[in-house]
């Protein structure tokens, strides 16, 4: 399992830049942190932690958060398969070259006046300024014991506020309660950040900071002297995203573990098949050469706070209320104060036993075309205006089987939605197609491996499914926008085999598979064409569209 292999370590830097990909100078990059973390602090690092972002190929995900932030400019992953992880179905993520990484070293001159632990964080970007912090030990008088035991350490992190340095400080908070209990003390160190990422661009970017981060300090703090030496115990990739699902949750964000799984377990030249179901793992699909992904940023920045009860938390919802439905329509056993999944749902119905794993492929999508029958009883049973799939909240609780005060207690009393009407039709026939789409993608590059096809014919294919991706996304599940649709549009115009949006939508990124020999033809032409771009050259534009290759997971460069 790629989850129990160890948190890869380098000491040579040649093995560690050919693992990364070929679209960026990862040489140059990397001495410039190394050069300006000396500049700064007087001496070279002793570590660099790199955390890669992610873009999802197909299948939509997201998260509900519970505080926004203003992150600085980190990382992400690509993925396919939108909105569909919290619904417990399978995405396929990858990591993409462009990455957190985070210079540390212990501070060697420790003055008396300085708390244990504490940290001097810097960022390379000038628009953020140092941040001096430091834990404080909690006195066993002031808590319960079982406080005490599951944390003896406290942060302080304002989730209404969140700054570049609370994700820090995250990545920090999880190795002091797993690794600093009894009374030991952390080091105190410097660290410096940086990112290649924009912020709020829908490419986990908050995901691979807190990893980053995590790494880093158990790297400093001697934590990964079994993955440097090889002797002794050796911390797993999948033990470090346990570890980062955690430590975000401490800045508002509750992750399904998609993001981080990404950032960590991802390996070259190759999307990552994530299943939530019946538990998270994740295993490597190699990906047809010949072609890369090319993300755009469209410049259109969702703001979750203000939206997020008419998008982002209303979608959860209708999804929800629909495995419920659906499952009374089929007779299914589901407890009154279950919130069952569409996936538990589609389990249910085949059979499906948990405790043997996932069922095979081939039963999955043959149950998901009968589920994309069954919705029809998801859409109103009264005449409505015309042209309307949704239902009204009170034909929504009626059709649940639940009293209003009790629906209100399983799907309402912990999120806030605004809507007139549910599309529960809608959502549950993209989640179902979206589903069956990652599986086809999957299916698709496994039988490339060993089939004498063409190259060119199956990233065709592929393509085909990411345009079926994006029409879903725009039509039935509603979270695309029209600067998206425009990206999408240019894309295919400028070239590309298939185009979609990336990550929750409403804005942030698209991600396009395009001909190697044809990046810079396609680059020019959506640059050309794409109104926001118009004036942007050079770095500017770099920033906003930019060529990617499956890069590998995150991982530790140790200075000799």
């Amino acid at each position: 399992m790629a989850a129990e292999q160890p948190i890869p370590v380098y000491t040579n830097l040649t093995d560690l830049y050919g693992s990364l990909g070929t679209s960026l100078n990862h040489a140059e990059k990397w001495n410039s942190v190394a050069e300006e973390f000396q500049q700064r602090f007087g001496r070279k690092p002793a570590f660099i932690a790199r955390a890669p972002g992610r873009v999802n190929l197909i299948g939509i995900i997201f998260h509900i958060t519970k505080a926004q932030s203003s992150q600085p400019a980190i990382l992400t992953i690509i993925r396919i398969g939108e909105h569909i992880d919290y619904c417990l179905f399978g995405v396929l993520p990858a990591a993409i070259e462009r990455d957190i990484l985070i210079a540390i070293s212990r501070r060697p001159n420790i003055h008396a006046e300085d708390a244990p632990g504490s940290v001097f964080a810097e960022n390379m970007q000038t628009k953020y300024t140092r941040q001096v912090f430091a834990p404080a030990p909690r006195r066993r008088a002031s808590v319960s014991e079982e406080e005490v035991r599951l944390e003896e350490w406290h942060l302080d992190i304002n989730t209404k506020e969140l700054r570049w340095e609370s994700y820090v400080k995250a990545g920090y908070y999880g190795v002091l309660i797993n690794y600093f209990a009894g009374g030991s003390n952390p080091a105190p160190v410097d660290i410096l950040v940086t990112g290649t990422v924009p912020a709020g661009s829908g490419l986990s970017s908050s995901a691979a900071m807190v990893v980053g981060s995590t790494l880093a300090f158990l790297a400093v703090n001697g934590k990964l002297e079994g993955n440097f030496t090889g002797n002794g115990p050796k911390i797993t990739k999948g033990q470090l995203v346990e570890m980062a699902v955690a430590n975000e949750k401490r800045v508002g964000v509750n992750s399904g573990g998609m993001d981080q799984a990404a950032s960590v377990i991802s390996v070259p030249s190759s999307a990552l098949y994530i299943s939530f179901f019946p538990e998270l793992s994740a295993s490597a699909v190699p990906l047809p050469s010949g072609a890369v992904f090319i993300i755009a940023n469209s410049l259109v920045v969702s703001d979750k706070a203000v939206t997020a009860k008419r998008n982002y938390n209303l979608r959860v919802v209708e999804t929800l209320a629909a495995a419920r439905i659906l499952a009374r329509r089929l007779e299914l056993k589901v407890e009154k104060t279950e919130k069952v999944t569409l996936r538990e749902v589609v389990g249910r119905l085949a059979g499906e036993v948990e405790e043997a794993g996932e069922m095979p492929v081939e039963w999955l999508l043959e149950t998901l075309k009968r589920m994309e029958r069954e919705i029809e009883c998801l859409k109103p049973s009264k005449s409505s205006e015309e042209g309307q799939m949704g239902v009204t909240m009170e034909e929504m609780i009626e059709m649940s089987g639940l009293t209003a005060e009790e629906f209100h207690d399983v799907y309402l009393s912990w999120v806030e939605v605004e809507a007139t009407h549910f599309q529960l039709y809608k959502r549950a026939k993209h989640v179902f197609s979206e589903a069956s789409r990652v599986l086809q993608f999957r299916q698709i590059c496994l039988a490339a491996e060993s089939s004498p096809s063409s190259p060119m014919d199956v990233i065709k294919d592929l393509g085909q499914l990411m345009n079926e991706s994006q029409t879903s996304c725009n039509e039935l599940f509603q979270c695309s926008c029209p600067e998206l649709n425009e990206l999408t549009e240019i894309a295919m115009n400028a070239g590309a085999f298939g185009s979609r949006l990336t990550g929750a939508g409403w804005g942030g990124c698209t991600v396009s598979l395009v001909a190697e020999d044809n990046v810079d033809s396609f680059i020019k032409k959506v640059s050309a064409t794409y109104g926001p771009y118009k004036g942007l050259h050079g770095e500017a534009l770099d920033e906003v569209i930019f060529a990617t290759k499956p890069s590998s997971g995150a991982c530790v460069y140790k200075f000799e």
